[in-house]
């Protein structure tokens, strides 16, 4: 995100939950929300964003965090 007129550094991102002032710069206010169901075999739930799936996969995730 860069202010208009402005010369200084911007922030790279595309959404700020709740950010309405920054709609006009371009930022997405309002999540996306997937609901899914729990069932009773499901070991672990991951909450994440882009950051952390577009560069990890369930698996490597799951990985790290089973043993908690």
């Amino acid at each position: 995100m860069w202010l208009p007129d402005y010369d200084l550094p911007g922030l790279a991102m595309s959404r700020s939950i709740g950010d309405y002032q920054a709609h006009k710069y371009g930022v997405i206010a309002k999540p996306e929300v997937n609901e899914v169901a729990i069932e009773p075999e499901d070991a672990i739930i991951v909450v994440g964003s882009d950051g952390l799936f577009e560069f990890m996969s369930n698996s490597e995730i799951a990985q790290i965090v089973i043993d908690f």
